[in-house]
Order: C-alpha cells, then structure tokens, then sequence
C-alpha cells in the first residue's frame, strides 16, 4: 500500500475554524431554535438584514459566505412566516430588497441580547488584550483568506 500524506485535523486551521464555528453556532442555536423555530441559516439572514436592511439576497449570501440556494430557501421560509418583508427595486422591478417585518423585528429584539448574552459569556476568562489579540487576528486571517481565494498571494498588506 503506498505511503499517503496524512491530515492532521488538529493542526489544520480551515478544520479547526469550521468544527469551533460548528460548536459555537450550534449552542446559541439550540435556544432560538427551540424559542423562535429558526434554523441557523434562517436567523443568519436575520441578523444581517437587522444590521443591514434592505439587502437583495445574493447581497446576504455574499456577506454571509453561505450558499445562495440555503440563503434563499431561508428567505422563502422567513417571506411565509411573516418575518421578512419584500420590496421591489422601483428604478428595476426584477431587483427585489429585504428587511425585517415588525414580526421579524420583535424576534430580532430576543435573539441579538441571547446572542450577545452567549458572546460574552464564551469570552468571559480573556481579558480586554486577548479579545483585542483575537479580533485583530481574525481580521488579518480574513484578509489573507480574501487574497488566497483570489489567487494573490503576494500582495502586501
């Protein structure tokens, strides 16, 4: 049998990033699922369009690095529920913007202080220097993955 490159898991950081996003998303998730019957995707988009009303659909998968199909399965069921609201582009009628119904809004009120809640409680033992450290370093870990998708590695910061 030939000798293969072996994968440690716990050294890779696109496997390491995925599996605490998985914990962390999943625990926060198991309230508002179970008070508001959202999936994670679907309070997702919620909380994008909570910060950033009016955005199309691809606007959101693009700010969310989600797949467009999940984001708009998502929209579809947050439109039936009656926690988003449609509104169509007046200058071009095939562009469609979303934002929060007053229904999405209210839902949006009681997830945010949770989230926030789960936030602070998960970075409760760093102190100001290491949430600093943290944040500056997922900046620069987001940056460096933007110039590696695009093939532009040796770009300067």
């Amino acid at each position: 049998m030939p000798n293969h490159t072996q994968l440690e898991l716990q050294n890779f950081l696109p496997y390491r990033l995925s599996v605490l996003s998985n914990r962390a998303s999943d625990a926060i998730a198991r309230e508002y699922s179970q008070r508001f019957a959202l999936s994670v995707t679907e309070w997702r988009v919620m909380a994008v369009l909570g910060r950033y009303p009016g955005l199309s659909a691809n606007q959101v998968a693009q700010r969310t690095a989600m797949d467009k199909v999940a984001v708009s399965r998502a929209v579809a069921k947050l439109l039936e529920s009656g926690r988003l609201l449609r509104e169509f582009d007046e200058d071009d009628r095939r562009r469609s913007v979303l934002k929060l119904s007053e229904a999405g809004l209210a839902v949006y009120d009681q997830i945010v202080p949770l989230a926030l809640g789960f936030e602070r409680q998960l970075l409760a033992d760093m102190d100001a220097t290491e949430r600093s450290l943290l944040f500056r370093l997922l900046d620069r870990l987001d940056e460096l993955e933007l110039r590696a998708e695009t093939g532009n590695t040796h770009a300067t910061a």
